[in-house]
């Protein structure tokens, strides 16, 4: 690591950081870097890159312009952040914890009363005792399934990629774990590779409808998603199709909650995966309806949210990096980007 910071009145520390993530700067550091087994760039070298510097009142507006897209992004980061972590509370203490049911035990939730994550118009709906079941102390009237009785469980795969008719000018989403590592929610909108109706054909599963909730199950076990496109899968998911009584968040959440038995159902010597077999047997308990049609009402929101600040940062990163090169260049005019 270096430490770069910009000689005042000549260099700004905002514009640099951008002048170091264009294209032109990297093809510069690439170009002088050195090394086999590990590359990198000597400081003696990094010193002789040569530099174009615009004005520095004209640095600051190309930071100012680029920087205020970053810290939208970020804005939306944070509210994720937030709204994710408030839908996971609720679903781990209401099927969890069971605290609705266990606050009107203790007598710390009456009717006509609010409590977090506990609106008073739910009051009626929860019992206010739990009795014992095959899965331990549950809400009574709350009964114990397994996740393959609740969803339908499929799989994927991966038509020859060798065959271009199944790949070349592909329209349909296919996905892969590599779509969902490094993401930060669990919201697929696009994937790397695109596949055709002849490839789909390929797929027994087909092309999975919106609110599929999408769960790495090898290399690596673990990554959540739901899908907000259409999407083929390749053979490292396990798909689940939303189409009983559980809601797309209950399951996302209920994966999220339970990944800890999720991979210990897993197994194998070259590397260790989790079947769609295991998989379905693991155990669930449902509540009734209403309860459940309460908790989307809640959690839905707030999952909407997070896409639409999903989809409006992944568009304003799209106008930031076209912007980027052009501002550093000066191609572009302060006026016109603004």
């Amino acid at each position: 690591v270096v430490a770069l910071r910009g000689r005042s009145g000549v260099l700004d520390n905002k514009y640099l950081l951008y002048l170091m993530q264009s294209r032109e700067m990297r093809e510069k550091l690439v170009a002088r870097s050195s090394g086999t087994t590990v590359v990198g760039i000597r400081q003696s070298e990094l010193r002789k890159i040569d530099v174009t510097l615009p004005p520095i009142s004209r640095q600051r507006i190309v930071a100012h312009i680029l920087g205020a897209l970053d810290d939208k992004i970020e804005l939306n980061r944070k509210q994720n952040e937030t709204l994710e972590a408030m839908a996971r509370a609720m679903f781990k203490a209401w099927f969890v914890d069971f605290e609705p049911v266990r606050a009107k035990m203790e007598g710390r939730w009456k009717r006509g009363q609010s409590l977090p994550g506990m609106p008073a118009h739910l009051y009626d709906l929860f019992p206010d005792r739990m009795v014992e079941s095959e899965l331990g102390e549950i809400p009574e009237g709350w009964r114990c399934s397994t996740i393959g009785e609740e969803v339908t469980v499929c799989g994927g795969s991966t038509p020859s990629t060798k065959e271009a008719a199944f790949w070349e000018n592909g329209q349909h989403c296919w996905a892969t774990p590599k779509d969902l590592a490094g993401k930060r929610y669990p919201v697929l909108m696009d994937t790397d590779r695109k596949i055709t109706d002849a490839g789909l054909a390929k797929i027994s599963s087909g092309l999975l409808p919106v609110g599929t909730v999408l769960l790495s199950s090898r290399a690596p076990i673990g990554y959540l998603a739901i899908a907000e496109v259409p999407t083929a899968i390749n053979q490292g998911f396990i798909a689940m199709k939303c189409n009983g009584v559980l809601s797309s968040l209950f399951v996302l959440m209920w994966c999220a909650e339970n990944m800890g038995a999720i991979i210990g159902k897993s197994n194998g010597s070259t590397f260790q995966e989790v079947s769609k077999s295991s998989f379905r047997s693991l155990p669930v308990v449902i509540s009734p309806a209403l309860i459940l049609d309460g908790f989307s009402k809640i959690v839905e929101p707030l999952y909407r949210r997070i896409v639409v600040n999903e989809r409006e940062s992944r568009f304003l990163a799209r106008i930031r990096d076209v912007l980027l090169p052009e501002l550093i260049s000066g191609g572009v005019r302060i006026q016109n980007a603004e």
